[in-house]
């Protein structure tokens, strides 16, 4: 598969809304993006298998929402990040996903797989895990439950791409931002930055423009501003009822 092809997880980009990280602050929010909570929904077994819509906050012009996980009024920021003397130094790199993604290529179907972007939503695991069922992608089943399970993470860290026409096959976001909540870990999750919408580094560069990013709110990832899964590790909890159930 040429890397000269299209990135897979490219949004348009053609919105006002935007995502700007600031030195060891909050992230700014502009464009009235909308804002609402998702909630990671699973089986009898735990394994998650959809994506419900939760709490929607009132709509703003523009919003400060926090990232160093301490503050009082999340999912905003209060200052705390002041207080507490935040270190939200931005450690990823801005290479492509493409550049970063290892290349799966089973009979019916191609997978893109960036692990540093993995936020650990677990939609992939369910019937034998992507990666097998991308194996066995000329099983009309088998390639349709890999595809929804790539267009299923949030982090767009996992790509489905037609081995036909060497497209991605991407959900169809609006610019829009989520707030991740997962009960079945009793954790809240990521920011989740949907529909293109640029993120922008604090030293004014911007990251590759993606359909899907999930932007760390704990305050602990290693792959800052993206998530890496450390709000599990660190039993991050914003106050959500959800997390209570």
């Amino acid at each position: 598969m040429a890397k000269s092809k299209k990135t897979a997880a490219r949004g348009s980009g053609k919105n006002r809304g935007r995502v700007t990280v600031t030195t060891n602050g909050p992230y700014l929010v502009t464009g009235s993006l909308p804002l609402s909570k998702e909630i990671i929904g699973t089986d009898e077994s735990g394994i998650p298998v959809k994506w419900i819509k939760g709490k929607r906050y009132p709509g703003r012009e523009k919003y400060a929402l926090c990232r160093c996980g301490r503050s009082s009024a999340k999912p905003y920021c209060d200052g705390t990040h002041d207080r507490i003397g935040f270190d939200g130094t931005e450690t990823a790199g801005k290479e492509s996903y493409r550049d970063q993604a290892d290349t799966l290529t089973g009979p019916d179907l191609i997978l893109t797989d960036a692990e540093a972007f993995c936020a650990i939503a677990r939609f992939c695991d369910r019937d034998g895990g992507v990666w097998d069922l991308t194996d066995d992608s000329d099983d009309p089943k088998s390639k349709k439950t890999a595809i929804r399970e790539a267009c299923d993470c949030p982090a767009g860290r996992l790509v489905a791409w037609d081995i036909r026409t060497e497209k991605p096959i991407e959900p169809p976001f609006k610019p829009s931002i989520s707030l991740i909540e997962d009960p079945e870990q009793k954790a809240s999750g990521p920011v989740w930055v949907k529909g293109g919408v640029p993120v922008v580094s604090a030293d004014g560069t911007p990251y590759e423009i993606r359909n899907r990013v999930t932007l760390c709110r704990c305050g602990e990832s290693e792959n800052k501003p993206f998530c890496d899964g450390s709000h599990l590790s660190s039993g991050f909890n914003d106050g959500d009822e959800s997390l209570a159930r």
